[in-house]
């Protein structure tokens, strides 16, 4: 399987995050509707499976390794996502409060990926310090990515709405 130059897991996601900063950079230049629009779908097709691949894969990882609520507000704060992502791949840049829900997006992103990327306390320093297999995660995560975007380009649409996850431990 090729890593694409991902060291482990972390620098998978951290990765992830360059790459939507940089579609929201272009989001807010944008000037034509259909370019917004191209932009807003890719924005929404790599936060779901971006989202995908930490909660079915990362996130459980270190349920029990880390402090819980700072998984569990990595939750809440996906499912605050996919609430905009829905209701933005639901409408067109011509769709009153369409700029104003992909800005609110942005913001809600960074702050969770600020939260993940806190040097010492944050998620990603937390996940560091357990002892799990980063390099195995990130095999793991990368051919559940590929196999995501397979689909989203299969499909030729916007991958399934997200719903939101279960908060209830199992």
């Amino acid at each position: 399987m090729k890593t694409n130059g991902f060291t482990d897991a972390i620098a998978l996601l951290k990765a992830d995050h360059r790459k939507v900063e940089q579609l929201f950079e272009q989001f807010e230049k944008a000037r034509s509707a259909g370019r917004k629009q191209d932009i807003a779908h890719e924005i929404c097709t790599e936060l779901k499976i971006h989202t995908t691949i930490e909660e079915e894969i990362f996130y459980p990882a270190f349920r029990g390794k880390i402090e819980d609520h700072t998984l569990d507000e990595a939750y809440v704060e996906h499912d605050g996502a996919k609430v905009l992502i829905n209701d933005i791949e639901a409408g067109s840049p011509a769709d009153d409060f369409y700029d104003a829900k992909v800005k609110v997006l942005s913001e809600e992103i960074k702050h969770h990926v600020r939260e993940e990327e806190m040097p010492s306390e944050g998620m990603f320093a937390q996940c560091r310090e357990t002892g799990v297999d980063l390099v195995e995660l990130r095999d793991r995560m990368m051919a559940r990515k590929e196999e995501l975007l397979r689909q989203a380009k299969a499909a030729g649409l916007p991958m399934a709405k997200p719903n939101a996850v279960n908060l209830i431990p199992a």
